[in-house]
């Protein structure tokens, strides 16, 4: 159910509508929106009466939700979620990058990427510490070192931490080091890590699993939101097919299909969506153009030398070329001001 406050109601009466929420044994979830409260309700086994709260002073409606997801939809929220990071934001009007190499190899390697990243004007430094790998005899990641290497580029940089965390040991690693946790495709599913970082102070960019469908993806998102974390990003990255010319097939009906159904932040992160790195660039465009709020791109100073996805890394030279174009993007959809 979902309690929509009318927009002179007071804090006590909003806190009212949650104390008798909380009494019936549930969890209200108050969002507070430009022009009015929204107070979703999760924990009910069945439908709820709605009368119970459409006498309550500062109500103006009681709404049943016959959707499988409560938390992330417009009804809740009509307007779109900005996740703010420190001074940086994804959801406003800025197009949010997110660069960086696949996975930390060194710290030298750290260092030279997050220069390029950061001469580019991104706010957004991603590296991976623990990767999951097809293969167990890959290259898995430096794990804590790694993130260690990345909270000195924070500081010498003042570029926010994207990276993933595989279990909830990593949470609480990335937690001490990082600024957003990603949740990767392989574990979009993995209900008990989902519950996790839902109870997490970070930020959750949550990748879209290989296969799932977009009613399983939001879901996902759902079960961190039922947690209490609200700043959610979802992220776009390729679902497998039957195609051979690309790793994945990047899905960007995803995005404008998503702004029907929910108030979160889309990016897109070309890089994984393809695999290749000639298609990484034209796909960000792309992204861009049908309304994503970012992208998730990797660089390398050295992509032939790559310990984890050489093959779709983009160079400096590269990558501050897709940052000048999609910019460009960028600028020219935004609404004009008056």
């Amino acid at each position: 159910m979902l309690i929509v406050m009318k927009a002179d109601a007071t804090e006590s009466e909003i806190k009212a509508v949650a104390r008798v929420i909380t009494e019936m044994g549930l969890r209200p979830h108050v969002l507070p929106g430009a022009n009015r409260t929204a107070i979703g309700i999760t924990g009910n086994q069945g439908p709820l009466d709605p009368t119970r709260f459409e006498n309550m002073p500062g109500v103006a409606e009681a709404i049943r939700v016959t959707k499988p997801y409560k938390l992330i939809t417009l009804d809740l929220r009509p307007e779109k979620t900005v996740v703010r990071v420190g001074d940086a934001t994804i959801g406003g009007e800025e197009l949010a990058i997110i660069a960086g190499p696949c996975a930390v190899e060194s710290r030298e390697q750290a260092f030279a990427v997050a220069e390029v990243v950061r001469r580019s004007g991104a706010r957004f430094f991603r590296g991976g510490a623990f990767k999951p790998r097809t293969s167990p005899y890959a290259f898995q990641g430096l794990g804590e070192e790694a993130l260690k290497i990345m909270a000195e580029v924070r500081e010498a940089y003042g570029l926010r931490i994207v990276t993933e965390a595989l279990d909830e040991h990593g949470v609480d690693l990335v937690e001490r080091y990082g600024d957003v946790i990603q949740i990767g495709a392989r574990n979009m599913q993995n209900f008990s890590l989902l519950k996790r970082v839902g109870r997490s102070h970070l930020p959750v960019l949550l990748k879209r699993g290989m296969a799932a469908t977009l009613d399983e993806w939001l879901l996902a998102a759902e079960y961190i939101m039922a947690e209490g974390n609200y700043n959610v990003i979802l992220c776009e990255r390729g679902i497998r097919t039957f195609t051979q010319h690309s790793r994945n097939t990047l899905d960007l009906a995803a995005v404008p299909a998503v702004r029907r159904i929910s108030h979160l932040p889309v990016i897109v992160d070309p890089s994984h969506g393809t695999g290749k790195n000639y298609m990484v660039t034209p796909l960000a465009r792309a992204a861009v153009a049908v309304g994503a709020d970012g992208l998730m791109v990797e660089v390398h100073h050295q992509p032939e030398l790559a310990l984890s996805d050489g093959s779709q890394a983009l160079t400096p030279a590269q990558y501050e070329q897709l940052v000048s174009e999609t910019r460009a993007i960028h600028e020219l959809l935004m609404p004009v001001s008056a």
